[in-house]
């Protein structure tokens, strides 16, 4: 099956090395790994985010249908504001995590973004379950009508700030609004995944080019290499590694975002998740420091007391910290703060520690 391209694709064709992820086929790096990397923690960075869905849903019963297919309480957002939630089955289990909006608008209307891969299998979602609800709202998979780029970085509110006259100093983290950048009628969040200072900005496919240019000369291009250190640097959860609906199927409380579920709303979910809670987890998902040389990758064995425990799920070298950091889970009880483990690189056992994430500071 082909990969889809995102909308700038042709943008930075010349410039990039591309791999596939989730359906389409992204740029992994531009410059370096490395590079990208400190310029995200350092000054500010671009990424073409496209490939993420966008998935629309307004009309009369529009709040009551996001209620009953987010674990989130949907009902706190007000206009121009955003959470993160996830969207669980009826045992609990993730099937993805997203970001919603409440659009800056008067009326109950949101914009949701399930991740790279999972637009059509999460529209249907909604579709069939609003049909077996009877609700009234309008449900539209917008994935091909917007792409997105995040700007990230300490520098990030003035490289925004450059392009548009709305005040963006101003927004509190998740907020969005409608503004023109550079020309360009976009939404502006102030959202990311990097664990620094940052925006999203999106706008209409056709407009693609015109916003990517708008930052060519104050950000520096970032491929997927980069995020995925970054995210991982923050021990931010990775779809389809660090969960998965069917190759590593786990609940929020297992992943360490239990505080994305409110018990007190009814969601598909909502029963199995308020037993787990009441016992809590037998496995949960740690940070974890190699103390030997070898990198952690995905898959590796976490091993305590001779036996294997665990599995690393993530893993990479931080650049910032310059050791090699993992991802993965355990149970309950080998999951505190200085608890010795091993990690099997490549049939050797490799000395690790549990450590508390994020491995860095948050900004």
């Amino acid at each position: 099956m082909a990969l889809r391209k995102p909308p700038l694709y042709d943008a930075y064709a010349g410039d990039a090395s591309f791999t596939g992820f989730g359906g389409w086929e992204m740029p992994v790096e531009f410059d370096s790994i490395r590079a990208e990397h400190a310029a995200v923690r350092e000054s500010v960075g671009i990424f073409d985010v496209s490939h993420m869905g966008e998935i629309h849903v307004s009309g009369p019963d529009a709040t009551a249908l996001m209620q009953r297919l987010t674990s989130n309480d949907v009902t706190r957002l007000s206009p121009g504001e955003s959470q993160y939630s996830t969207i669980t089955d009826e045992s609990g289990t993730i099937i993805d995590d997203t970001i919603v909006y409440r659009l800056p608008r008067g009326d109950a209307e949101y914009l949701f973004v399930p991740n790279a891969g999972h637009d059509e299998e999460i529209y249907r979602r909604w579709v069939d379950h609003r049909d077996e609800w009877e609700l009234a709202a309008d449900v539209e998979n917008q994935t091909e009508d917007w792409a997105m780029v995040a700007i990230q970085g300490p520098d990030a509110a003035a490289a925004v700030a450059g392009t548009t006259e709305t005040d963006v100093a101003s927004l509190s983290k998740g907020d969005i609004v409608e503004a023109d950048v550079s020309g360009v009628e976009s939404l502006i969040a102030r959202t990311g995944y990097t664990g620094e200072d940052g925006f999203e900005i999106l706008c209409p496919t056709a407009d693609a080019g015109a916003l990517w240019t708008a930052f060519a000369d104050d950000c520096t291009p970032c491929g997927l290499g980069a995020r995925d250190t970054l995210r991982t640097e923050m021990g931010y959860l990775l779809s389809g590694q660090d969960f998965d609906p069917a190759d590593e199927p786990r609940t929020p409380y297992e992943a360490g975002i239990g505080w994305t579920v409110a018990l007190d709303t009814e969601f598909v979910g909502r029963d199995a998740l308020a037993e787990i809670d009441a016992e809590g987890p037998d496995e949960t998902f740690v940070g974890l420091v190699l103390r030997e040389r070898g990198i952690a990758r995905h898959g590796y064995a976490i091993v305590a007391d001779g036996e294997d425990v665990g599995h690393v799920t993530s893993g990479t070298m931080s650049p910032t910290l310059g050791e090699a950091i993992a991802l993965g889970y355990v149970p309950t009880s080998y999951a505190e703060p200085g608890t010795e483990v091993s990690v099997v690189v490549r049939d050797r056992e490799k000395r690790a520690e549990i450590v508390a994430t994020p491995f860095i500071e948050d900004n």
